[in-house]
C-alpha cells in the first residue's frame, strides 16, 4: 500500500473528519479553538477526551478514546505533549479502519512515533497548525459532498 501524501495543503482538502485527540472545552486553548475553526470550515470533528466524555461538542458525542470513534477517521489531530503520545499508538493502530493522518500540532514531534505509524501506512505530519496551514493555504469552508 502506497504510503498517503504528506503535504499538509493535500491533507486538508481531502480530508472530511477529524477526531481531536486532547480536545478542550476552553476556548482560550489551541486544543478548543483549532477544532472549532475546522468545524466551522465544514470538517466533522469528533472530540476526544476521557474527562468529557458524553458531553456533546460541535454537534458530535464526546469519546472518551479513540477506540469510540465509530467513523472513518481521516485525520487524527493530536493535542498531546510528546512525552505522552506513546501510549496512544496503540490506539490508532486498533482503529479500524485506520485513519489516513495523524497531525501532530505546533511544537508536537515525536520521530519513533511517527516512524511506527508511517511503517504501519499512515501519513504524518508533526510541529504544525491546522488552523494557521488551511488559512494559509486559503482553502475556504469545504462543501459537503451531497
Amino acid at each position: 500500500m502506497p504510503m498517503p501524501s504528506e503535504n499538509p495543503r493535500y491533507i486538508l482538502e481531502n480530508a472530511n473528519t477529524i477526531a481531536v485527540l486532547g480536545a478542550h472545552d476552553d476556548p482560550a486553548r489551541a486544543s478548543h479553538y483549532v477544532p472549532a475553526y475546522l468545524h466551522r470550515m465544514g470538517y466533522r470533528i469528533i472530540p476526544v477526551n476521557p474527562m468529557r466524555a458524553g458531553e456533546v461538542w460541535w454537534g458530535e458525542v464526546v469519546c472518551a478514546d479513540l477506540s469510540e470513534c465509530r467513523v472513518k477517521i481521516d485525520i487524527v489531530d493530536v493535542f498531546r505533549r510528546a512525552d505522552l503520545l506513546q501510549p496512544h499508538l496503540a490506539e490508532i493502530l486498533a482503529m479500524q479502519p485506520r485513519p489516513t493522518w495523524v497531525w501532530l500540532q505546533l511544537g508536537i514531534r515525536h520521530d519513533a512515533f511517527a516512524d511506527t505509524l508511517r511503517g504501519n501506512g499512515i501519513g504524518v505530519v508533526q510541529d504544525r497548525c491546522a488552523l494557521a496551514d488551511h488559512q494559509n493555504f486559503g482553502l475556504g469552508r469545504k462543501s459537503m459532498p451531497a
